[in-house]
C-alpha cells in the first residue's frame, strides 16, 4: 500500500464483528490454561503475551503499522525516542566495544553516548557528517560494533549522507542505525539507502499533539549477522539469560534484533510503552501524511522569510537553495523534510532571548514537532551542559534559534515573527 493508506489503516485489520479502531489492552498480565502454554511463551515456541513489560497486542500492532511505514520486518515500541536509541545501540554493543557517530546528533543522544555509555565501557569516535569517506572510515577501529546518525538532526537539521554512511558501515561490517524522528517515512525512509536499523521519538510528529512519550525501534532485516558472528556475540551466541538462545540463528535476518531486544533488554530495562500511549500515538499515525505535508509548506516559508531579513544572519533549512545540504535533501527528502526551521540572530544571544519573549504564538518549550509552533534557544536549555565547542560541533551556536512550525497560517506566523524581530 501506498504510505498514505498504511498511516490510516496499516498494522490493524479488525475481523468480522472486531473493534474498528485499535483496541487498548490495558492489562499488565494474560491468562494461560495450563503451565506448559505459558512455558512454550517463555521458550519463545509460542506466539502470545504473558507481561506487558514485554509485549503488549496493543502496542504490537502500533509497530506494526510503524514497521509498514519504514518497509521493516519486525518492529517494537519503547518509552521514548532516548529509549529507543539505548536498546538499538546496547543491543549490539557490550563492555570494550566502539561506536562511531554523527557529531550533529541530538544533544541527549550525545551524551548518552559519550558520557553514560562510557561509563559501560563502551566508547565513540563522532564524525563531521560532510566528512570525506577517507575521514570517515578513519574513525573505524576493529572493536566498532555500528555507527549511528540522524537523516535531519536535532537542532542543526544537518541531513546525513545516508548512502555514504552506510557503504563505510558494510564496509566494516556493522549496520548503519538512523535516527529518523524528523523526517518520519512519509518523507524518507532510511531503509532505502541502505540503513539497517531505524529509530524514532514518536513524541514528535508521529504523535503530531504533545501528548504522549514514546520510542520505536524498526529492523530492516537485512543485515547479516552471522556473517560477522564474531563481531556480534550478544546476537550470535547462545544467551544463557535466555535458555541458550541464539537470536540469529533461531529468527534469522528478519527477527533476531528485535527479538533479543524484546526478550533480553526490555525485560531487564523495562522501559516499554504504555498500551493508552500506543493508542493515543496511533492516533496521531493516521494523520501523519497530511500533517507532515502542512509542516514542511510552513518550515519552508517561514525559512524563506527568516533569510531575507536583516536581522537574521543565517538560516538553516535544507529546503533552501542557499543550504549545504540542499542536493542531500533533494536526494532523500524530495517530497519535504520537516516543520523545523533553526536560525541565529545577527545580536547573538540577547537578541535570541529578546525575539523569543516577544513571541505571542510561538511558545517557548523543550519540545519540537507538534502541531503547535514553540522555539528554544538551546544553547541557553537543553544544550546548557555543553561547552562552547562541543556547541559549536553540535551545529548549535549560542545565537541559534530553532523554531518548530506547527499547523497554524504560515501568514500568521511570519507576521508573529516579524513583530518580534521589530522589538530587537
Amino acid at each position: 500500500m501506498n504510505r498514505d493508506t498504511i498511516c490510516v489503516q496499516g498494522g490493524y485489520t479488525p475481523g468480522n464483528g472486531e473493534p474498528r479502531q485499535i483496541p487498548i489492552i490495558q492489562s499488565t498480565t494474560f491468562k494461560y490454561a495450563t503451565s506448559e502454554d505459558m512455558g512454550k511463551l517463555f521458550d519463545l515456541e509460542a506466539d502470545g503475551y504473558f507481561y506487558s513489560r514485554l509485549q503488549n497486542p496493543t502496542c504490537d500492532l502500533v509497530a506494526k503499522k510503524i514497521c509498514e511505514l519504514e518497509g521493516g520486518t519486525a518492529a517494537m515500541l519503547t518509552s521514548s525516542g532516548q529509549a529507543a536509541n539505548f536498546f538499538a545501540l546496547f543491543n549490539i554493543c557490550e563492555a570494550g566495544d566502539h561506536i562511531v557517530a554523527s557529531s550533529t546528533i541530538y544533544c541527549g543522544t550525545f551524551n548518552l553516548i559519550s558520557v553514560t555509555m562510557k561509563k559501560m565501557g563502551i566508547e565513540a569516535t563522532f564524525v563531521d557528517p560532510l566528512c570525506t569517506e577517507e575521514e570517515l572510515n578513519a574513525a573505524f577501529r576493529p572493536n566498532t560494533k555500528v555507527v549511528f546518525g540522524e537523516t535531519i538532526a536535532n537542532p542543526a537539521l544537518t541531513v546525513l549522507d545516508i548512502e555514504k554512511f552506510a557503504k563505510a558501515a558494510h564496509a566494516h561490517g556493522v549496520p548503519l542505525i538512523v535516527d529518523n524522528t524528523f523526517p518520519t517515512p512519509v518523507n524518507c525512509r532510511p531503509f532505502e539507502w541502505g540503513a539497517d536499523i531505524v529509530t524514532h521519538s514518536t513524541t514528535k510528529y508521529m504523535d503530531g499533539h504533545g501528548a504522549v512519550l514514546g520510542g520505536a525501534i524498526v529492523d530492516g532485516g537485512k543485515f547479516d549477522w552471522m556473517a560477522h558472528a564474531e563481531k556480534f556475540p550478544g546476537l550470535c551466541t547462545p544467551d544463557d539469560s535466555y535458555h541458550g538462545i541464539t537470536y540469529a540463528e533461531r529468527f534469522g535476518k528478519e527477527g533476531a534484533f528485535i527479538t533479543k531486544a524484546t526478550a533480553q533488554l526490555m525485560r531487564d530495562f523495562g522501559s516499554m510503552q504504555s498500551p493508552m500511549n500506543a493508542y493515543m500515538l496511533n492516533l496521531g499515525l493516521e494523520s501523519l501524511h497530511v500533517r507532515m505535508q502542512r509542516h514542511c509548506e510552513n518550515g519552508m516559508a517561514v525559512a524563506k522569510f527568516l533569510e531575507s531579513h536583516p536581522k537574521v544572519a543565517y538560516v538553516n533549512y535544507c529546503g533552501l537553495e542557499s543550504s549545504p545540504y540542499h542536493a542531500l535533501a533533494e536526494k532523500y527528502l524530495p517530497n519535504g523534510s520537516c516543520g523545523v526551521v533553526s536560525f541565529g540572530l545577527a545580536g547573538g544571544r540577547e537578541a535570541a532571548s529578546t525575539f523569543m519573549k516577544e513571541l505571542k504564538l510561538a511558545a517557548i518549550e523543550t519540545h519540537v514537532a507538534d502541531a503547535r509552533t514553540c522555539c528554544l534557544n538551546p544553547a541557553s536549555s537543553t544544550h546548557r551542559q555543553m561547552n562552547d565547542e562541543q556547541l559549536a560541533a553540535a551545529g548549535v551556536p549560542a545565537e541559534l534559534v530553532r523554531m518548530s512550525c506547527g499547523l497554524e497560517s504560515a501568514e500568521d506566523l511570519i507576521a508573529d515573527i516579524s513583530q518580534a524581530l521589530d522589538k530587537i
